[in-house]
């Protein structure tokens, strides 16, 4: 028989070569609003400052309609005005700072700690006017000065650039949706994949896999970050924009699930983590707890689906319950592990996973909590699982 010798290196440049004309073409399916936003903005800039203005060539209207509409996509009304001035006042002091102090390599590094540390200041810390006043005061120095040391049209055209960029971000806002579910992917998709580590490490008893599940595990939380802002952009982008109003009905099915994804991401981390205790020896841990991990990553992808084009969540409630009665099985079947700590301790976990997911479907606290002691056979104290929607259950 013939070895199997892999692809060749055409076949290799020919898979790239697709792969990446897919992932562009994809790419500029969800950012193409985007883009006709900027270009929109640039040309009404530029027409604004002529007419406005007088200019003949107005350079800085476009440029900070560009900038402003570049960093205001997704963020909140205040903050977009806070840019819109950042740009407006860094050419104003750009010009005042070359006009004092010229042009050159020292002069530039000096202008730039001074740019910061009056975005800083003014800005509040606010990262968006720090990178807006930034960008204005490198194309000053680009441009250079105009020999006055506060040159009104340069300030003005900035103004407008960035008025043009707030009604153009409100009258052609992007989705909303997407920009929820963009946001909302990678934690899902990245939780399912440490669960599928975390389940192949106990299979196999592998320490070392169960160690780069945590790794993973630890990294999501930076999602969950992003996840909040953009939700929190996208509220604000629906009330402000009437033609995205119909969105907030489903960001409204998001920010119920935000407190439970959240806490579902620090289940995925505890599970990693206590997984460590259970292959310890390198010995493979129960087969039913494996299984009920990887119930749990198909609950997770379940309750993705859900938020994403809500319809029934079913199938996120089966998987759920199904993990945690699978795991209360084995305690039942096996008394020498209905002692041991360390397997009691990761069974609770899948426990407390399996009551967040049905959380973040939209269930009720109380029906999810009867729903779980049925799926268990197990039952809580009149105390446990009560609270403020972001509790689980600690014993069932």
């Amino acid at each position: 028989m013939k070895p199997y010798e892999g692809p060749s290196w055409w076949d290799r440049v020919r898979f790239f070569v697709r792969d990446r004309l897919r992932s562009g073409i994809l790419r500029l399916r969800s950012e193409w609003l985007q883009i006709l936003q900027t270009g929109v903005a640039a040309c009404v800039a530029w027409f604004l400052a002529v007419l406005l203005l007088g200019l003949e060539e107005p350079t800085f209207a476009p440029i900070a309609a560009v900038i402003s509409l570049g960093l205001a996509v997704g963020e909140r009304g205040r903050r977009v005005v806070e840019l819109t001035l950042g740009v407006a006042f860094g050419v104003v002091i750009a010009d005042f700072l070359v006009s004092v102090i010229g042009i050159g390599a020292v002069q530039s590094g000096i202008l730039v700690v001074l740019a910061m540390t009056a975005a800083v200041f003014f800005g509040r810390r606010d990262l968006g006017v720090n990178e807006a006043a930034i960008s204005a005061m490198i194309l000053m120095i680009t441009f250079g000065p105009v020999g006055t040391v506060f040159p009104p049209e340069r300030f003005l055209e900035a103004l407008i650039g960035g008025g043009v960029a707030l009604l153009v971000n409100a009258l052609l806002p992007i989705n909303p949706e997407r920009m929820v579910t963009t946001a909302a992917h990678p934690i899902f998709d990245e939780s399912v994949a440490v669960l599928e580590e975390t389940a192949a490490a106990l299979d196999e008893g592998d320490f070392a896999r169960a160690q780069n599940a945590l790794l993973k595990a630890r990294a999501i939380d930076a999602r969950v970050s992003s996840f909040k802002e953009a939700l929190a952009a996208g509220h604000e982008t629906a009330r402000i924009a009437p033609s995205r109003r119909r969105a907030l009905e489903h960001l409204e099915v998001y920010a119920a699930a935000a407190d439970q994804i959240d806490l579902t991401v620090r289940h995925v981390r505890i599970l990693a983590r206590s997984a460590l205790g259970l292959v310890r020896t390198g010995d493979p841990a129960p087969e039913p707890l494996a299984v009920a991990v990887r119930d749990l990553a198909r609950a997770t992808e379940a309750l993705a689906v859900y938020l994403e084009a809500p319809g029934g969540p079913e199938e996120a409630h089966r998987l759920a319950l199904k993990a945690a009665g699978g795991a209360a099985a084995l305690l039942r079947e096996r008394e020498d592990l209905a002692k041991d700590m360390a397997t009691n301790a990761f069974i609770e976990e899948i426990f407390s996973a399996a009551y967040d997911l049905l959380l973040g479907t939209g269930m009720d606290q109380a029906v999810a909590l009867r729903t779980l002691e049925e799926a268990t056979g197990r039952t809580s104290g009149p105390d446990e699982g009560a609270g403020t929607g972001k509790d689980s259950p600690d014993t069932l």
